[in-house]
């Protein structure tokens, strides 16, 4: 018999019956559907998801809880994108339409409609006051997002997959179902060329940090390097002998990030066209991924319904929380001023090393315990050589200054906590939490 389910919180409701589950949370869960679409702001603070399930989500990054649900698409959600301050995003959809939303409120300022087929991609100008948008009914529309009104429409050689502004706004790259990628003059929308190398359809397009490079990902599973301004190749790289449906530039402009068909996620030194670091990220396809701005993450999209954050230097999944009750949290039931904090902790730390394995190294014996130094837990780089101890002093200053700053290159996510008095109250009770017994 087929049962119809679907996820409600903590249950699954199973043929009209709410049947009571474990809380399991691993990453970024909440979609009904698979996942097409991931962005990180510019920030590094948020993470926006958008799902065949016709929404798209905003999330923490710090501790992957879920902020908002931006609910007003008719249809899958195909692309996100954070615009240049982080206070917009737009998505776009098999509905025919794109939305601008606001970012605190997370309220649609306006809807873009006139495509005849499905929107799959959009991209802001580097001020953020234009927008474009690509379709399947090869049109790519060029907007005025003060206005929301259309102020230019091209028409390209094929369905539209991919599109980018470059040239400080005045240039747009598209790619679609045919090999070439055309180049198009914003103001006056006459083609400014073409590039060609790939043999089959383009699926993603970016546009390095200084503007002068473009990179794009194709289904004949390479990704190519080109310079925007001669229009020729510098680099080809055969990507796993599997189909690829994102490419994305590191934030300085000498790494690629790739994912594809075969679920994995690839860093690749555009220099010598070799992986850096292959993850594999995800059982199924792996739609979309994104650097973290600080390049030390990468946060991928799949058809597993999941979005997940891995630090790239070791491969580490980061967040994977074990089942609740898997251990005591006595933190749930504390009246201590700093056991609210420290639930964001639990999120990646067991209590001692006894406790389920997570994306941390456990608390056990926290106090007085050398940096990098618990056994069988693979630390980065950034914690292999130090030498200090964890105490009042070193803990305070680790979520002060945040942890990118005291240990550039740490897998820890940057978890600051700015208020002095609540910095005391949560050392005071790890202390309290994680003295030997």
């Amino acid at each position: 018999m087929h049962l119809m389910k679907m996820r409600v919180g903590a249950s699954l409701v199973v043929a009209g019956l709410m049947l009571s589950m474990p809380v399991v949370q691993a990453d970024f869960i909440g979609h009904g559907g698979m996942v097409r679409s991931v962005d990180v702001s510019p920030d590094g603070s948020r993470v926006i998801t958008g799902s065949f399930d016709y929404t798209a989500r905003v999330w923490s990054f710090g501790d992957q809880t879920e902020i908002a649900v931006l609910d007003h698409h008719e249809g899958p959600v195909t692309s996100v994108t954070f615009g240049p301050s982080g206070k917009r995003a737009l998505t776009t959809s098999d509905d025919f339409t794109a939305f601008l939303w606001d970012m605190d409120t997370f309220q649609p300022i306006h809807r873009l409609s006139g495509h005849k087929h499905k929107v799959m991609t959009s991209t802001f100008s580097k001020n953020g006051k234009m927008a474009a948008t690509g379709a399947w009914d090869r049109s790519i529309k060029v907007w005025d997002l003060e206005t929301g009104k259309e102020t230019q429409s091209l028409t390209a050689k094929s369905p539209v997959n991919a599109v980018r502004f470059f040239d400080e706004g005045k240039m747009l790259v598209s790619g679609g179902h045919h090999p070439t990628i055309e180049l198009w003059d914003v103001k006056t929308g006459d083609a400014r060329g073409k590039i060609e190398g790939h043999l089959m359809g383009i699926t993603a397009l970016s546009v390095s940090p200084d503007g002068n490079q473009l990179l794009s990902a194709s289904i004949d599973k390479s990704i190519r390097l080109w310079d925007l301004e001669t229009q020729k190749e510098l680099q080809k790289i055969d990507v796993r002998d599997s189909q690829v449906y994102d490419v994305s530039f590191s934030p300085d402009g000498t790494h690629a990030l790739t994912s594809g068909k075969d679920g994995y996620i690839v860093e690749w030194n555009l220099e010598t066209g070799k992986p850096i670091n292959e993850v594999s990220a995800h059982e199924r396809i792996a739609w979309s991924v994104k650097f973290t701005p600080d390049g030390r993450f990468a946060v991928s999209a799949s058809s597993d319904e999941q979005a997940r954050v891995w630090h790239m230097e070791t491969g580490d999944r980061i967040g994977l929380m074990a089942r609740i009750g898997a251990e005591p949290q006595p933190w749930l039931e504390s009246d201590h001023p700093g056991a609210k904090i420290y639930t964001k902790c639990a999120n990646c730390h067991a209590l001692n090393a006894e406790g389920p394995s997570r994306s941390g190294p456990h608390f056990g014996a926290l106090f007085g315990r050398k940096a990098g130094s618990v056994k069988g837990y693979r630390y980065s780089s950034a914690l292999t050589d130090v030498d200090f101890e964890w105490d009042e002093k070193s803990i305070f200053r680790l979520f002060d200054e945040g942890p990118d700053k005291m240990l550039p290159g740490t897998k820890m996510p940057v978890q600051r906590v700015t208020d002095a008095a609540e910095l005391n109250d949560l050392i005071d009770y790890l202390r309290e939490l994680t003295a030997p017994q």
